[in-house]
């Protein structure tokens, strides 16, 4: 496609059009469950904001437009959550959703020492399934989210990231 799409931590700058990538990626998801008012769909601009400024975010860029987010925070057991991962519709399919993880995961690893990774996906969400579990994830269990849909619990360890002394 000759496009050159970088991955890089996301600024204050970017609060605006991860809300709006978002808020168009997650349609999708709200439709295969008959549920629009799924979190990234009801999340307000603040609350992006928020996040951006105590969790790990990562974008995509596609020259200065922003096609791709993934947001992560250490939980209180030393796993991370990686969670509202999103690629623009038009360019799902080249791999970026899995480079925004392996960014995540490092990063996550790295700086904020998590153990082991944790993401959440709809039940019905067969792309995200087979995504997460090709780069390493496996199913632990299953939870319903505050907005009643079942969701699927997947883990990985950090060890592929681990840095040794």
């Amino acid at each position: 496609m000759g496009m050159s799409v970088t991955i890089s931590v996301a600024t204050e700058q970017d609060v605006e059009q991860i809300f709006r990538l978002q808020y168009l990626c997650f349609q999708s998801e709200a439709a295969l469950y008959g549920n629009y008012r799924i979190a990234p769909l009801v999340q307000s601009l603040d609350s992006v904001r928020e996040e951006l400024a105590t969790d790990c975010v990562f974008v995509a860029r596609l020259g200065d437009e922003v096609v791709g987010a993934v947001r992560g925070s250490l939980t209180e057991d030393g796993a991370a959550a990686i969670g509202k991962l999103c690629v623009h519709p038009r360019l799902q399919g080249h791999g970026i959703g899995a480079r925004l993880l392996r960014a995540a995961e490092s990063a996550l690893a790295e700086e904020r020492g998590a153990k082991k990774f944790r993401l959440f996906t709809g039940h019905r969400s067969e792309g995200n399934l087979r995504l997460y579990r090709r780069v390493g994830y496996e199913t632990v269990g299953t939870s319903e989210g505050t907005d009643g849909v079942l969701m699927i619990v997947l883990e990985k360890r950090a060890g592929d990231y681990a840095k040794t002394a």
